[in-house]
């Protein structure tokens, strides 16, 4: 029995937003469920659930059709992105590497 996996209201509407660009952008690429699963190297079944906002489909293949039919999702451009991509490495070196629990405070005033 598998147990079933709750998403909070913000997560659902971003993946049932995300699902209705996809779909916007093949319609007015004039393309087929049929076609864009074809150019994704997907099912036909997949893309449906894709555009419907399904939280279970792989969050590669979504980010692949979405770049199938022009849906920006963080930077317009390859270069915009690369860049972005360097600023947050550059955010990231800032940090520690590993974050930890702080430790239990030992009261020892006998």
């Amino acid at each position: 029995m598998t147990a079933t996996r709750t998403y909070s209201k913000y997560a659902r509407e971003a993946m049932s937003l995300l699902g209705k660009q996809i779909r916007l952008g093949r319609k007015q690429r004039r393309w087929s469920e049929h076609e864009l699963a074809e150019r994704a190297g997907i099912a036909r079944a997949t893309l449906q659930k894709i555009e419907k906002g399904d939280p279970g489909c792989a969050v590669g293949l979504v980010f692949e059709v979405a770049a199938l039919v022009g849906v920006t999702l963080f930077e317009p451009d390859l270069p915009g992105l690369a860049d972005r991509h360097e600023r947050l490495d550059d955010k990231l070196a800032l940090l520690p590497k590993a974050v930890r629990k702080s430790p239990a405070v030992v009261i020892d005033e006998f």
